[in-house]
């Protein structure tokens, strides 16, 4: 059995984005040399988050929009969190929405997606360093 570990770190300059980070949790697949085995993506705070789905614009729009509706910043007084000199309650909320991680199966030495998937970083209150772990256990 062979176990990688590996950590990816964002500065998003923007409040609330999605990042396509496919490419790096492939390289360090790759990098694992596992080829029979699962992928675990978690983001490493509680503001940010990884998922799978289309890399669309339309579709990442879409989220962003719908997230707002679902958890405006404003005004920020709606949040009892923000009472502690915050004002990121909403981001907690989108992402317990959007969900902390994902696991993929690893076969042949790559990911095992469906069709169109793509893994992405979402940071929800961004402007300041945060980790993603990707863990890679397997034979």
């Amino acid at each position: 059995m062979k176990i990688y570990r590996k950590e990816l770190t964002f500065e998003i300059p923007e409040r609330q984005a999605f990042v396509n980070i496919t490419p790096e949790v492939e390289a360090a697949v790759e990098a694992s040399g596992v080829t029979d085995g699962l992928c675990l993506v978690n983001a490493m705070h509680i503001t940010s988050s990884v998922f799978i789905n289309d890399d669309e614009p339309g579709l990442h729009q879409d989220y962003q929009e719908w997230l707002e509706r679902l958890a405006p910043h404003a005004p920020i007084e709606q949040y009892r969190h923000n009472n502690t000199g915050e004002d990121n309650a909403d981001a907690h909320l989108k992402r317990q929405v959007m969900g902390r991680e994902v696991v993929v199966a690893i076969t042949s030495g790559m990911l095992d997606f469906g069709t169109w998937e793509q893994i992405f970083y979402g940071e929800f209150d961004g402007r300041r360093a945060k980790r993603v772990l990707i863990k890679i256990i397997g034979a």
